[in-house]
């Protein structure tokens, strides 16, 4: 890819090339994006207000920012493939191929998925859906599809939850985001088995901006996961998603994350779910290598509705992760459950960051917070930052924390069992994390086992996935 954006003239406008993008942020990247992938122009026009909204807003005050800033003007915010998105994995790239084939991604959708896509940095490179979900009624694509098959839901939904003017980086997404996925599924219905996709960054000094936004409609089940890897070494790299859920009356979804990426990533993301009456949402959210600052959230607007939010990060040598979460309640009976895991190691600073608020229309509503931290040697850090707002007055919160060290004694009884000290260590740091790795499925369970694994062995994560 050069790194001097190549230029085409259409009219009396002149366009960046997918593959040629310069680096910085400008209005004509915005416009260059949008042109490229002939869209709209009501969402355009979101676009060019988003980076209006970007140029003015500070840096967030609110969680981690690390010391050495991230200067925006020295990344490239769009890298085009130049490829149309394949139905099969025979007709994708053999080079993008053998890098997914090695997260064992052919042979997942293969036997358990219902529909899956892929997005190699910036550009969706491969999207199936079996014919089941098509018969159900159900709308699975990347967003960029969405957007021109199905404008009247996007229009509808995109930046409700998650709006521009939110912080600094849900605005920078809103101009310049490209893939991500879309799923609606329709009243009553059940997704028959995961949605799946997976992201992937290979270009140096990039950043990935891909938006994800599911709908599931009255009395509907979503049920999705995603894996997000990094294979860069050199310099660094810029991820900023914003993910939106929007739960209907009596509706479910079940999100699900790995996050691997190599430790030059930064990592800064936006999440957040709304929940109408007796609806229910649930975070997953496993994350590992990066500088990452996430605190997925639930607005429990109806009555009677629900969320969960199920965190764990491994925070290494030069690594900080400040993760948590963030729940308003709004509705009457409105019930939420947050389950924060940090482990840290070779120095790393783990840090829970949470947000819970009554809103004084919340009669009823009731919260339990837990977060545990996991020392693995004297050089580490672990700390928690709670943020609980009752000040509504009609509802019970409770929060507990801890932190500790490695038992030593624990770890000897282990090794005199004949066990490796990694071997002890894994299954002390696995009975640590259960409570949030017993809900992810068998696959994803498996793939976090080997990753804690390299973790140890490694000091930090060598290799693209497990």
């Amino acid at each position: 890819m050069s790194t001097v954006a190549e230029k085409e003239h259409t009219g009396n406008q002149e366009f960046y090339k997918a593959d040629g993008f310069p680096k910085g942020l400008s209005r004509k990247v915005v416009e260059s994006i949008s042109h490229i992938k002939n869209e709209p122009g009501w969402l355009t026009e979101f676009r060019l207000k988003s980076f209006e909204v970007y140029e003015n807003k500070v840096m967030p005050q609110w969680g981690f920012i690390p010391e050495a800033k991230i200067d925006l003007e020295n990344y490239v915010h769009y890298v085009g493939t130049n490829q149309k998105k394949k139905k099969s994995w025979d007709d994708v790239d053999p080079e993008i191929l053998r890098s997914f084939e090695k997260l064992g991604i052919p042979e997942h959708e293969r036997k358990y998925l219902a529909g899956i896509e892929t997005m190699n940095d910036s550009e969706t490179i491969y999207a199936n859906v079996k014919k089941e979900l098509t018969d159900l009624g159900i709308i699975f694509c990347d967003i960029d599809t969405a957007i021109q098959e199905y404008p009247d839901l996007v229009r509808k939904y995109i930046g409700s939850v998650v709006t521009p003017g939110d912080n600094k980086f849900a605005a920078l997404n809103s101009c310049v985001f490209s893939g991500g996925s879309f799923a609606y599924v329709p009243k009553g219905v059940k997704t028959p088995m995961p949605l799946q996709a997976y992201f992937k960054v290979t270009a140096e000094s990039s950043g990935q901006y891909e938006r994800t936004l599911l709908i599931a409609d009255e009395g509907a089940t979503i049920e999705y996961s995603e894996g997000c890897t990094s294979v860069q070494d050199k310099g660094t790299n810029f991820h900023t998603a914003v993910v939106e859920l929007v739960a209907l009356k009596d509706a479910k979804i079940e999100y699900t994350t790995i996050q691997n990426w190599k430790k030059n990533m930064y990592n800064w993301t936006v999440k957040r779910g709304i929940c109408y009456e007796n609806a229910h949402i649930t975070w997953t959210d496993c994350n590992i290598g990066a500088n990452t600052i996430k605190y997925p959230g639930i607005v429990l607007k109806g009555d009677n509705s629900t969320g969960d939010v199920l965190s764990l990060a491994f925070a290494g040598n030069g690594q900080v992760q400040d993760t948590g979460a963030r729940i308003i309640h709004i509705g009457k009976n409105t019930r939420s459950n947050i389950l924060a895991k940090g482990v840290s190691l070779d120095g790393g600073i783990n840090s829970y960051r949470g947000l819970v608020k009554f809103e004084s229309s919340s009669k009823g509503a009731y919260s339990h917070i837990k977060c545990d931290g996991l020392m693995m040697d004297d050089r580490s850090q672990s700390h928690a930052y709670p943020y609980n707002d009752v000040s509504g007055g009609q509802g019970s919160l409770n929060y507990e924390a801890t932190v500790s060290k490695i038992d030593e004694d624990q770890l000897f009884y282990l090794q005199s069992r004949g066990l490796s000290e990694d071997d002890a260590k894994l299954l002390i740091i696995n009975g640590f994390c259960e409570g949030v790795t017993k809900h992810l499925d068998v696959e994803y369970s498996s793939e976090m086992t080997k990753l804690i694994r390299m973790i140890l062995e490694d000091g930090h994560v060598i290799e693209e996935n497990a």
